[in-house]
Parts: C-alpha cells; structure tokens; sequence
C-alpha cells in the first residue's frame, strides 16, 4: 500500500493523508485501507471517510485515543494483501437515457471535443469509473478515469436548478446529481434510477466502488422511471 501520515482531526478523529493529489493508484489505496479498517473492527474505531487522497476515521475517545488508532492504521496497511480485490469495490451500472431534453449540454461538450455526439456517448459510456469519494449532495459521486477527449469547462453561468438523476461533465470529472440541485456542469444525460432515497437509508454505491453508465432509450427511460417511481 502507498505510504501516508496520519495526523488528529479534533479529540476524536484521525486523518491518514496520502500524496495530495487526484490518482487512480491514491483513490485504489485509499479505498482499501478503508476496506481494511472497516473489516478489522478495531474497538473504539467508528465512522470512515473516504476523500480523493486521504481517509478520515472517528473514534470514541472513552474507548481508545489518537495514538493506538494511529498505530493500528500502519499496521492494516502494512499487512500483507491477501489477494483479494480490496480498493477495487462492486461495479455498478447506471442506466443513462444521453441527449435530447435530458443532456442539453451534449452538443457542446461534443463541439468542444471535436466529435460527434454519438461519440462522445460512445466515449463516456465505454469505461469504468472508480468512486473517489462522496460529496457535495447526499450520495454524488466524484469520479475519475474521464477520457481526456471528454474534458469540458463549466459552466460560465451555473443552473439554479438541476433535475435529480442528471449526468454531467465538470473539467476532467464526470458525476451524476442523486437529487435536484444547482449546479454549474456541463449535462449529457439522465437515469431514471432514485439514487438517493432517504427512507430506504443507503446508496447503491460507496466510495471504492465503480461507476459503468450504460446507454438506454426514451422508452427505455419511461419504463424504469415508471418502475423507480422517478416521473
């Protein structure tokens, strides 16, 4: 595993900083030292939060401190891999109806890069993105591995209101709004899935894990929103 310092976060939560940069090779290790710490059950040890280069673990200060917590971090990232696929998480695919009403900004970002729409589709849909982390609104993802031809500016002028289930560009990211919100990226398509559902009290995907979108059509749309009770 990559190398990190940890450093306190208060009386009750510590912080184990990788290189402070966005990197496939940082996001994998930060999601499997997460993986490890959450396995381990270390007593005292309580929520994690996985960020681009860095994971925050809170702690019960009556039940452990700073420096046994700490200790214990380098010794689950020191242990040795036991081959399985820790830091790579669950694939999850996102149905995405591209264009028309749903994408706007699809043009541009297809006149930005210099290809055809259907490419831009083709582009976007064919790859795996890793969940660098949550944030933003309750269940964003921020994702890596866009392709370089798909990098598009945001908006000059952000909207005031993004319907919830909107895919966008923003800069070198890519990322899908799990509720209506403002928001200043560039949008190339919907789902029809509820992705965030405060009643049902999860998401169906976690930082570690990877995004693949998956091109459906209009009615294709209408059947899952239908189903999804997204209309």
């Amino acid at each position: 595993m990559l190398p990190f310092t940890v450093h306190p976060v208060g009386d009750s939560a510590l912080l184990a900083a990788f290189e402070q940069r966005i990197a496939p090779e940082i996001g994998a290790a930060v999601a499997a030292l997460n993986a490890r710490v959450q396995a381990a059950g270390l007593p005292g040890a309580g929520e994690t939060v996985p960020a681009f280069a860095s994971l925050m673990v809170t702690y019960d200060p009556l039940l452990t401190d700073y420096e046994t917590l700490a200790a214990a971090l380098q010794r689950l990232a020191a242990a040795p891999d036991d081959g399985g696929a820790a830091g790579e998480g669950r694939l999850v695919t996102i149905p995405v109806c591209y264009g028309g009403a749903f994408g706007p900004d699809l043009p541009f970002v297809a006149e930005h890069a210099g290809l055809t729409e259907t490419e831009v589709i083709r582009l976007h849909a064919g790859r795996d993105y890793p969940i660098y982390m949550l944030g933003f609104l309750p269940g964003f993802p921020y994702l890596g591995g866009l392709d370089e031809r798909l990098f598009t500016p945001r908006l000059a002028s952000p909207r005031t209101a993004i319907p919830a289930g909107s895919v966008g560009i923003g800069g070198e990211q890519t990322g899908v709004y799990p509720i209506a919100s403002p928001g200043g990226w560039q949008l190339i398509g919907r789902t029809p899935l509820k992705l965030f559902d405060p009643s049902a009290g999860r998401l169906p995907y976690a930082a570690g894990d990877r995004i693949r979108f998956c091109p459906i059509t209009q009615d294709e749309f209408d059947a899952i929103a239908q189903k999804e009770g997204t209309v």
